[in-house]
């Protein structure tokens, strides 16, 4: 199971190491196929970038939060429902 989770985990960063690429394509004027002009593709990197970032982000939140490891603004309130089943 920890496996699934990790190849899970994997395809979000490597999504944002793409938009990283992209991103650094453009400083250095390489434009690649599947987009007509710089801003495009700045703009389709870092999409990728944040989403990857965001989604890792939001993974590991919501484990600390699972495991009492976040801060008490954090916590969840007693009347929210549970992720439990």
């Amino acid at each position: 199971m920890r496996l699934v989770a990790l190849i899970v985990l994997l395809i979000p960063v490597f999504l944002a190491g793409v938009g990283i690429k992209w991103m650094r394509d453009v400083l250095f004027s390489v434009l690649h196929d599947p987009f007509p002009n710089y801003a495009l593709q700045f703009a389709s990197g870092f999409i990728l970038f944040i989403a990857g970032l965001a989604f890792v982000g939001g993974f590991i939140f919501h484990r600390d939060r699972k495991n009492n490891k976040v801060a008490p603004r954090f916590q969840k309130k007693n009347g929210q429902a549970t992720d439990e089943g």
